[in-house]
């Protein structure tokens, strides 16, 4: 299995984060409950026992209500954040009674004040990764270097990334920050395949209707930037949803992915998760799951590499038209 650019930046990531985003309940503005912190300490279990010791977060998770599920996760099991890499992200305002969306936010002000939420939440002194959530379109890059400086310099926060992001606006931070941005958390699954089709259509006519940007893939490989994805298992597309109303070409794939389990004595979770590792970038999957069983259907998920036919044919069937 390919080594992590985090891995080769002496940071030692497992090759699956637990994304967390469905700790602490609903999205609401309850208090967190002793059941919302029992399913937490399960999952966190289930994640040691198959390898993980990365967990992804947010400060909008269940409106902060995941962060303070795992701070009451430390106060319960002493030495744990000292064994594990906590990694949060910013930017993101979310609605509000009065409010007509939610609002992106990369001022100085907000990411401070976030980062200074997210560790009161989490009972940490630091974090060890910060993203910069989603492309704020008001982003004053110097402003985000002073703020990250800041951050760097009071030992709050150890390095940082990005989520949702082009090359071109990786570029544009980078050339005014003085630490590295290390991480790019993009949408990436065997469902969402805009980021191989972006590369196999340049001079075709299909390219013009593709969003992914052009040549952010390439970016991170060459500047060593932990690609990550989220929503890698597809909601479990492949791994046992209902496909009623699914397409055609959605269907067949979760066949394959079935047949595939069966044959290699696997599970469906880690097929969809070894297609996305077996690609030379070495993407890290964030599963974004607290049910212990379905982190448990994970744990092959790094001991597989598919062949290239295998690892084609499921991108031709899901994708539902062949290449060129």
């Amino acid at each position: 299995m390919r080594t992590l650019p985090l891995n080769k930046r002496g940071i030692p990531a497992s090759r699956i984060a637990l994304g967390c985003m469905g700790f602490g309940g609903g999205w609401d503005h309850e208090p967190i409950t002793a059941e919302n912190v029992k399913q937490g300490h399960a999952a966190v279990d289930a994640a040691l026992s198959i390898g993980i010791n990365m967990f992804d977060h947010a400060d909008i998770y269940t409106r902060g209500k995941a962060e303070k599920v795992f701070g009451q996760i430390f106060k319960e099991r002493p030495g744990l954040r000292e064994e594990i890499i906590i990694q949060s992200k910013c930017g993101i305002k979310l609605m509000e009674p009065g409010d007509s969306s939610n609002v992106f936010d990369f001022s100085s002000q907000h990411i401070l004040s976030s980062v200074d939420g997210i560790l009161s939440r989490l009972g940490t002194e630091y974090i060890d990764i910060l993203l910069l959530h989603r492309p704020d379109p008001l982003m004053d890059p110097e402003e985000v270097a002073s703020a990250l400086h800041q951050l760097k310099a009071t030992g709050k926060v150890r390095h940082f990334g990005v989520s949702n992001m082009s090359a071109a606006q990786i570029k544009m931070l980078q050339a005014y920050c003085d630490e590295p941005f290390i991480v790019n958390q993009l949408h990436m699954s065997l469902a969402k395949l805009s980021w191989v089709d972006a590369g196999i259509s340049v001079n075709r006519e299909p390219w013009k209707d593709i969003t992914f940007p052009e040549g952010t893939l390439e970016h991170c490989r060459m500047e060593n930037i932990q690609l990550q994805a989220w929503g890698p298992l597809a909601q479990g597309l492949f791994s046992g949803r209902s496909l009623e109303d699914q397409p055609e070409n959605i269907v067949q794939t979760a066949a394959m992915v079935k047949q595939l389990a069966d044959e290699k004595g696997t599970t469906p979770e880690a097929i969809v998760l070894s297609w996305l590792m077996t690609h030379p970038a070495a993407i890290q999957p964030v599963i974004g799951t607290v049910n212990p069983q379905r982190i448990a259907a994970c744990a092959d998920a790094d001991k597989l590499e598919l062949t290239r036919k295998e690892w084609y044919d499921l991108y031709v069937s899901s994708r539902g038209t062949r290449l060129p």
